[in-house]
């Protein structure tokens, strides 16, 4: 799931059938074929390939005559499908919470990928490596050594670079020269910043303004592990099965979840994020008069080096 998705679903497509359609369509494409190519596309409940799970993946095959296949399922995807996710799928943990898992339809995907090339867009930086995790949770191996892959965005990025040296010469007509020189590369990102100003009237023009057009409620993460992140403004678990759960909500309806993480194996940056959506009286009260602390002694040659 990224951003080709968003795209996709805010223009109101995706797939909608659910099951394998064999079709007598010939799809002509300019590209010689000498085994057939799987293109395929993936929802998800979230970015992270190696973590996240499939709840809708979509396969339209093409044979070499042009003869058209396509394979459409729905999972249950065993975990809580964030807020975040639902927002551009669509797919809300109900539509799904009676369909088998991924694993019951593995070994029906895997014959229906058998001796193909596979495609897609993004497919090499998400959809394949989320699919592969999905294959080695259910036993089967995907071996992809032996295909050869089509990446749609590969192909775009190459052509169509969306680098600051592209942005360079769209907005300032200029070439950037000192490319990846850290001084060079944040005077002409300013330019490029006063470009797009100039060139799209209707942006705000305070920093206020931009902000929350375009990176308020960005995810980030708030530990160095990224096992809370803050989405949309709060607080959120991002592991296990209470992923896409805010800390806010479970310090309502579940703080024993809370409890967990203080006192299990995490770090001390998750736990002093945890620690401040603990209800209060779930908190253990300081010693009103606590004892004082008693002095260390020094160390004697005795203690260092003990005799045998």
């Amino acid at each position: 799931m990224d951003q080709k998705q968003e795209a996709r679903h805010a223009r109101g497509k995706g797939p909608k059938r659910i099951g394998l359609v064999t079709s007598s369509a010939v799809l002509q494409i300019p590209v010689l074929l000498d085994r057939p190519l799987v293109v395929f596309d993936t929802e998800t409940t979230g970015t992270n390939p190696r973590i996240d799970r499939i709840i809708e993946i979509a396969c339209v095959k093409i044979h070499p005559d042009g003869r058209t296949e396509e394979w459409v399922r729905r999972f249950n995807p065993g975990m809580r499908i964030p807020p975040a996710s639902t927002a551009i799928h669509r797919i809300r943990d109900a539509d799904v919470a009676t369909l088998p898992g991924f694993r019951e339809s593995a070994a029906e995907l895997a014959a229906f990928l058998e001796g193909c090339d596979l495609g897609g867009y993004n497919m090499t930086g998400f959809d394949l490596p989320v699919l592969r995790n999905e294959f080695h949770r259910a036993g089967i191996v995907f071996d992809v050594t032996s295909r050869r892959l089509l990446d749609g965005q590969r192909i775009f990025f190459s052509r169509e670079p969306r680098n600051l040296s592209a942005a360079a010469r769209f907005y300032c007509e200029a070439d950037h020269d000192g490319a990846h020189g850290a001084l060079a590369d944040a005077r002409m990102t300013l330019r490029v910043l006063a470009g797009q100003l100039d060139r799209y009237a209707d942006l705000p023009r305070t920093v206020a303004e931009l902000h929350e057009l375009f990176c308020a409620g960005i995810d980030q993460d708030m530990d160095p592990e990224g096992r809370i992140r803050l989405i949309n403004g709060e607080p959120t678990i991002n592991f296990g099965r209470h992923r896409g759960r805010t800390l806010r909500a479970l310090s309502r309806e579940e703080p024993g979840v809370l409890r967990w993480i203080l006192k299990g194996d995490f770090s001390r940056f998750v736990k002093e994020i945890v620690d401040k959506f603990l209800p209060k009286d779930e908190k253990p009260a300081a010693p009103a008069n606590p004892p004082p602390a008693k002095p260390e002694s020094p160390p004697t040659m005795g203690s260092l080096f003990p005799m045998e």
